[in-house]
């Protein structure tokens, strides 16, 4: 008789696990960015692929030094720094300085993550912890956007790329023009959708193609890597908002498709506004919180000073994430459900 030998194992929930690891996950995420990146590089030519390579290259070493000054060993393999500096770079206008750009990705990795205690720590987006600080640190370089499918993009750069640092940049051999939301805001000039829709537009190396930005995040969802709850609730506060807003007031107010497709919303509400970290866990919260980003957004653009806000609108919510967990928690089984 042959005796078969069994161990019995004692676990904590859960018990059933998706098997998707940090560094997994986080590659993935790299993957569903690779399309938008090349886009911006094929929009911007070599001035985009300097700032991202420069933006990507910054925050891997702020990543090493820094893990290297604690005694904490490396965190490269994980690939999380690496969604931070491609995520970072795209946020950014083709054309700023290196300098700039560098210092800004030392600035995401080490006040926007480590000063928090890193990975899993972080309460806000660290991308845009450093773009929020360069924006005000430099605010001309910032706003400065290059004209996008340039004739010889793929062959000169502007000199400002390579500004020493500390040193003014020189803009007057590059041609810039104004962003669609800027145009709209200041000269009253809407866009077409279908150009917004294209990526045919100035703006950041990630304020291009709104496909491409929409196949990542449905690439992610598909994957389960995103809750697809948080950038739906982004789209569809801002869409009432505008078309209420628009219907009202034709002339004062665009239209829902141009604040949706425009500016930096595809890429934070996709890619930033579903940080894990960052986000609540419930599901009535995530719906919160994008609704909450959304509602922030219109109000920045349309009575605020700058054409954009989905970068503080995102970094507010981040700060509030926690809170909305707290409100909205579930009642556990066989409680009062009175909250402590």
């Amino acid at each position: 008789m042959v005796s078969v030998a069994k161990t019995l194992q004692l676990r904590t929930s859960p018990h059933v696990t998706s098997g998707a690891s940090v560094d997994l996950i986080m590659r993935h995420v790299v993957w569903a960015l690779v399309p938008t990146a090349l886009f911006g590089v094929y929009a911007f030519g070599l001035t985009a692929a300097v700032t991202l390579s420069a933006a990507l290259a910054s925050c891997l070493l702020a990543e090493w030094l820094l893990c290297k000054w604690s005694e904490q060993p490396s965190t490269l393999s994980d690939w999380s720094v690496a969604v931070t500096g491609l995520l970072y770079g795209l946020t950014l206008p083709p054309g700023l300085p290196v300098w700039m750009t560098m210092l800004g990705g030392f600035i995401a990795v080490g006040l926007g993550k480590h000063l928090f205690g890193g990975l899993g720590y972080n309460p806000f987006n660290p991308a845009l912890v450093g773009r929020a600080v360069m924006q005000a640190a430099f605010p001309v370089g910032m706003t400065t956007w290059h004209a996008a499918f340039g004739s010889g993009r793929f062959s000169s750069v502007p000199s400002s790329l390579f500004t020493f640092p500390f040193a003014a940049p020189e803009y007057t051999d590059a041609l810039t023009s104004a962003t669609p939301l800027a145009a709209w805001k200041f000269e009253h000039n809407l866009a077409a959708a279908s150009d917004l829709v294209m990526g045919f537009t100035t703006g950041s190396t990630g304020e291009t193609s709104a496909v491409l930005i929409l196949l990542g995040g449905a690439y992610l969802a598909a994957r389960k890597m995103m809750n697809w709850r948080i950038p739906l609730s982004i789209f569809v506060t801002v869409a009432v908002l505008t078309f209420a807003l628009h219907l009202a007031s034709p002339e004062a107010y665009p239209t829902a498709p141009f604040m949706l497709l425009s500016g930096g919303l595809m890429l934070g509400a996709v890619f930033m506004a579903t940080d894990m970290v960052a986000s609540p866990m419930t599901t009535l919260g995530v719906v919160i919180y994008g609704a909450l980003i959304g509602v922030l957004t219109v109000t920045i653009r349309l009575w605020g000073g700058m054409p954009e806000g989905v970068m503080y609108a995102i970094l507010l919510a981040n700060a509030v994430a926690p809170h909305i967990d707290r409100l909205v928690r579930p009642t556990v089984y066989g409680t009062s459900g009175r909250k402590a």
